[in-house]
Order: C-alpha cells, then structure tokens, then sequence
C-alpha cells in the first residue's frame, strides 16, 4: 500500500465507521422520475418561448458550473483526492444529468441522492475516491458493475477509452444506456444483467469498479482484471470494508482493506 492509500485507509475508517469520510451510498427511497430536456425548437413561433427558456438553460449551466467547482475543491482536492485527471473529469462531468429534475439542486452537495427504483447515485466523494484507486490510463478499458443512472460510468468515460457498465435493475440500464448517449458517452456500453460475472466478452479490464457490496470479491471479475490492472469494491454484510484489488503483471493477487463503508447489496447470483 502507497502513502497515498495508507492515508485514504486511515481517513475512512475510524474505530470500524466511516467517520472521517462519510461515506453513505444506499439508502431505501421511493421511485422518482427523470424530466426530460426542455426542447426549445418545438415552441411556438412570435412568443419568444425559445429563447427564454435557451437563457434559463444557461444560467442553471451557469450555477452548475459553480457549484461544480466548489465541489472538486471542497469535497476533493481539499481532502485526499489529488490525481489531476480525476480532479479535472470531476469538474467536468455534469452530475445535474444524473439525478432527477427535484433533486438537481441537491446535485453537487456530499451526499448520495435517490434515483429511482430504491437505488442511488452515489456521494460524489466515493466516486472520486474510487475512480483515483483504479489509476485508469488514456488507453485503458474499464468495467463498471452497477451502472445505477450513468454518473460513474461518465466519470470513466473522460478517462480511458472504453467503459463496459451492466446494471441489474432493467429500467436503470435503459435509461442509463439513453442518458449516456444523448450527452455524447460514445465510449460507453451499458447493458442489462447481473454484475458479478463480470463481461467476458470485453475482458481483460485495466479496471473494475463495483458499486454493491458481495461477501468476497467475486472470481470471475478477479479473472477478468487485466495483468496491472485494479479492482474496488464493497465487501461484507453488515459490517463492509472497501477493497482494493490489484493483479501484478506476474498475475499475482495483492488485496488491501481500505477501511469501514456502507454500500447497497450486490444482488442476483452474489446472493445465491
């Protein structure tokens, strides 16, 4: 474990909670729904609707962008999130499009949001923290198990050049699947199914991110991890620990225990 890792271990856990981090990701809410975009070119001509609405869509991007910043640099880089590249696609990646139209102003606080279907879109700290652990590089593959409503899965997508994401909850992955394409995740494949076997079609990965929690870190996605490469995810029951992966190039496993966190259940054949 680098310096780096030992300090993110010692900031999560503290006495078995995560204290120091707060990290909180599941929690049971009721279905909420997405609004879709304004569409501006079917209003009516002469009113001037367009154009109102064109100017409100930029002051609400304008605040997002704010709101953003603040975000990378309170919640990340004032912390223990120090990997350039991840700062920058965090201050990217728009998380307003992730969650629903009654909770975007909610959309940068550090906190996991509802997203529908008694899932949620995780703290924004976690996804940073986890996107950092798995060192992606620009040529890199990525895996991403519980795709949720696309925010990790974009995150990835400004990293590396192909992310794989499959999501249980059918309606999740379509939607998903839609959201990414419509802002421009062209690097992004989603589908339906369950996670713990992993994607072998697609494999090996250079990282893997599950975003639900399984008594042990399932060995088909072990086996799936590229030579070099690195996997994070959730283990445990009650009790969870973040656990990082990594495959040396001579295809020795190396695992470290991150410290106390709080993940949803990875559900389908984990739990059989």
């Amino acid at each position: 474990m680098d310096a780096s890792e030992r300090q993110q271990s010692r900031r999560i856990f503290i006495g078995g909670l995560a204290v120091a981090s707060l990290i909180i990701l599941a929690v049971g809410v009721v279905a909420v729904e997405f609004e879709a975009p304004p569409t501006p070119e079917t209003s009516t001509p002469g009113t001037g609707t367009s154009e109102a609405v064109q100017q409100t869509e930029s002051t609400h991007e304008t605040r997002y962008a704010e709101a953003r910043r603040a975000m990378v640099q309170r919640q990340f880089a004032a912390r223990d999130i120090k990997d350039p590249r991840v700062l920058k696609v965090m201050g990217r990646v728009g998380r307003h499009h992730f969650v629903p139209q009654t909770h975007r102003h909610m959309a940068y606080e550090d906190h996991p949001l509802p997203i529908g279907h008694n899932q949620t879109i995780s703290q924004p700290y976690i996804v940073a923290l986890m996107t950092q652990l798995v060192r992606l590089k620009p040529d890199g593959r990525a895996l991403d198990i519980g795709t949720g409503s696309g925010y990790q899965a974009a995150v990835l997508a400004g990293l590396c050049k192909e992310v794989y994401s499959i999501e249980i909850v059918k309606p999740l992955a379509e939607e998903a699947g839609r959201r990414l394409q419509r802002l421009g995740y062209d690097n992004v494949t989603v589908r339906h199914g369950d996670g713990y076997r992993g994607w072998p079609k697609h494999a090996p990965f250079d990282a893997i991110i599950v975003a639900a929690a399984a008594d042990d870190v399932p060995q088909p996605l072990i086996d799936q991890l590229a030579p070099g490469g690195r996997l994070v995810m959730p283990v445990g029951n009650f009790f969870q620990e973040l656990m990082l992966v990594e495959k040396l190039p001579d295809g020795t496993i190396r695992r470290k225990n991150l410290g106390g966190v709080a993940f949803v259940p990875m559900t389908g054949e984990a739990r059989e």
